[in-house]
């Protein structure tokens, strides 16, 4: 969606307004791609550090230490990773017009879980009930 829609900078998503109006998209749109900009910013440090960091250091304790933060950090960057993936796909839901629907029921996922999770795919009964069947899939199995 090659958009030309300029928001007003106190813009925020209304119920009053019909859902998923150009203006919501828009708004979100934004929010996504300032979120994964600031995410690719972070994780752009993050490699800095790992690369700077040798595992050179003459005392074994000191060594363990870093290869310990080192694997924390290659877990964090691997979850980063996963995050941007989320908001690419959701930033393609936008483009597609399905953003801001359950991909389960089809109904609408609403504004207040989206401003809090703008990366949702389930509305927030869908997620409930897949909550639970993993709930209870872990106990039987657990």
């Amino acid at each position: 969606m090659t958009t030309s829609i300029v928001l007003p900078p106190d813009y925020k998503p209304s119920a009053d307004e019909e859902y998923m109006n150009d203006m919501q998209l828009e708004y979100f749109r934004q929010k996504l791609e300032a979120w994964k900009k600031s995410i690719v910013s972070q994780s752009a440090d993050t490699l800095e550090d790992l690369r700077q960091g040798g595992l050179n250091q003459a005392d074994e304790i000191d060594r363990a230490s870093m290869e310990t933060d080192k694997s924390l950090d290659l877990r964090t960057k691997d979850r980063i990773r996963k995050l941007i993936n989320k908001i690419d796909d959701a930033l393609e839901r936008i483009e597609d017009g399905s953003y801001g629907y359950c991909e389960e029921t089809g109904e609408p996922i609403g504004l207040e879980r989206l401003e809090a999770r703008p990366v949702a795919t389930l509305s927030i009964e869908a997620q409930e009930r897949h909550e639970q069947m993993e709930k209870t899939f872990d106990d039987d199995n657990g």
